[in-house]
């Protein structure tokens, strides 16, 4: 009883501090509505808010919290989809209710009851504002300008042993640089490889401060995925199903960053697995199946990265359903005409669901799009495999890091570009019958009696000045998939220090990031999957039937 109680407080403790980052981020996005009440992409961002926020309610037992969340869910649905008018009246109620749910998980987590009757009251208040009718002319929030993100201050508990080896390092590097600078200071007194060894021992004592520090950010993902024990029996439960979830890898270290951008992707696809994957004990056992389902949350590393799978045994998707859904809401002209390509791209659109109904668990098609925008904010990739009647599989694809990573880098029209090595299969040089087409963008070119589609980065990047006398191609891989990129020169490998985007650039496709090179030039850092999407996309789409090992990719979650 006493480990339970213990854990039951770790979880409130985390949840307390997850609560707070979401309900400020709330607060400061309902205030940018006043000025732009049509910001979709801000109204998209309060919803996936307060879902994440009623998931963690329910998780730890905060029944109030979970109800008002999900009353006001249901009238920031009503406001994204135009069904009531947006008026500053809405944005002060929902104001109120981050207060109230500020101070009812405050009480929550110091062990306190809530004050009911308040937060009953504004559940009232929510589902009377969601009740009623658009004005004339509402129309759904119309896409403007990205809305910028906000950042939340973070923390995290680290050895104090570390730390005094971080202070014991410093002092060193100190004494290391002061060391050097005076040696070059008196010019000719030392030789060059006197200069040189002095050099080295400060570069040692460096590699040994930035792997401690990166130790220092490492945590076990074990208890991301035990916190899901709950989850899974609460969906469970609440939809007539018995699951169980079985946690393999919960060793496996994982940079902190990480493991908190994969807490809503996790959470959403295990939900989904037990809400639409696992079938309920008859239907099981009429199928010849355990009556209890079974969920696996599954890491491993691979190379230079981490993989974390959501595994279920259930029904697995029905493609069809997600194609009639889709006709049903205009996505497409025909059902009988959507093939796999376009199954992915429909389970990624934001508010898609094939649900029948709205429950605390789904309905709304939010987890696809929260699971999209983390995964691809962590540099990480989505895969899927689903077999009818056998179940499901999610699959996500992560870097160990988002710091420093290993890279290869390249050079297109003078600039450097920088591709993740864990990424990189091999290189090779270009044809010279195709290289003599300068004006190709993309293609497909023969490698080992395999078909290879490749992308022109120059082309691709708009890139003026002479092209290169000789090329060559950077095969990309990830799974089982290849595809090349066409560069002007191969600069080799470097540990490269991973900078954000600048604003200009944010959400610029096939760039993920940007680093600072030696001689002080910016490099920027290519984003291997996206362009792998789009080298066999444009495969597919200039053959009528794509060369094998060239099928699109999936990336798509249980609808």
């Amino acid at each position: 009883m006493d480990e339970l109680e213990i854990d039951r407080e770790a979880l409130l403790a985390t949840f307390g501090e997850e609560a707070r980052e979401l309900l400020d981020d709330m607060e400061r996005r309902l205030l940018a509505m006043e000025s732009a009440p049509g910001d979709q992409e801000t109204l998209h961002a309060l919803f996936r808010a307060a879902h994440t926020l009623k998931g963690g309610a329910a998780l730890t037992g905060l029944d109030e919290v979970r109800f008002v969340t999900h009353a006001a869910e249901d009238l920031l649905e009503r406001w994204r989809d135009g069904k009531i008018a947006a008026s500053p009246a809405v944005v002060t109620l929902l104001l109120k209710v981050v207060d109230a749910l500020r101070a009812g998980v405050a009480a929550g987590v110091a062990g306190r009851p809530a004050d009911g009757r308040t937060l009953r009251e504004l559940r009232d208040r929510l589902s009377a504002a969601a009740a009623l009718p658009a004005e004339e002319g509402a129309k759904p929030a119309s896409a403007p300008a990205p809305s910028q993100g906000t950042g939340a201050p973070r923390t995290l508990r680290v050895d104090v042993g570390k730390l005094d080896r971080m202070l014991d390092l410093t002092g060193e590097l100190a004494i290391a640089r002061g060391r050097l600078g005076e040696m070059l200071e008196r010019g000719g007194e030392f030789s060059g490889e006197v200069l040189l060894e002095a050099h080295r021992e400060a570069d040692r004592l460096f590699l040994d401060l930035q792997e401690l520090v990166m130790k220092a950010r490492m945590v076990p993902i074990g208890p991301a995925f035990q916190a899901h024990r709950r989850t899974v029996r609460d969906v469970a439960t609440a939809r007539g199903r018995n699951a169980r979830l079985v946690v393999l890898g919960g060793d496996v270290e994982v940079d902190t960053a990480i493991v908190e951008g994969v807490k809503d992707p996790l959470g959403h696809m295990v939900r989904n697995a037990v809400d639409h994957g696992i079938e309920s004990p008859e239907e099981r056992t009429a199928a010849g199946k355990d009556p209890a389902g079974t969920v696996t949350l599954r890491a491993f590393q691979d190379g230079g990265g981490i993989v974390v799978q959501v595994s279920d045994d259930g029904r697995g998707i029905d493609r069809a359903r997600v194609a009639r859904q889709a006709a049903q809401l205009g996505l497409v002209p025909d059902a009988s005409g959507v093939a796999d390509k376009d199954v992915a791209r429909l389970l990624l659109e934001p508010g898609f669901s094939t649900s029948e109904e709205v429950t605390a668990f789904s309905g709304r098609g939010v987890g696809l799009d929260v699971v999209r925008r983390n995964v691809e904010a962590l540099r990480g990739s989505v895969e899927l495999e689903t077999t009818p009647g056998k179940g499901t599989t999610v699959t996500l694809r992560l870097p160990l890091t988002l710091a420093i990573i290993q890279g290869f880098r390249v050079e297109v029209a003078g600039d450097v570009y920088v591709l993740p090595l864990d990424a990189v299969a091999e290189c090779l040089d270009r044809p010279a019958a195709e290289a003599r087409d300068a004006s190709a963008g993309e293609g497909i070119v023969e490698l080992r009696g395999h078909p290879l589609p490749f992308l022109r980065l120059r082309r691709l990047l708009a890139l003026d000045g002479p092209t290169a006398r000789r090329e060559s191609i950077v095969v990309v891989g990830q799974g089982e998939h290849r595809a090349g990129l066409v560069v002007d020169a191969l600069l080799g490998e470097s540990q490269v220090v991973v900078k954000p985007l600048g604003r200009a650039l944010r959400g610029m496709p096939c760039i993920s990031g940007s680093s600072i090179l030696g001689d002080g030039r910016v490099a920027l850092i290519l984003d291997v999957p996206g362009l792998m999407r789009l080298a066999l996309r444009r495969a597919a789409e200039s053959s009528p039937s794509p060369p094998a090992g060239t099928r699109p990719m999936i990336q798509e979650e249980r609808p």
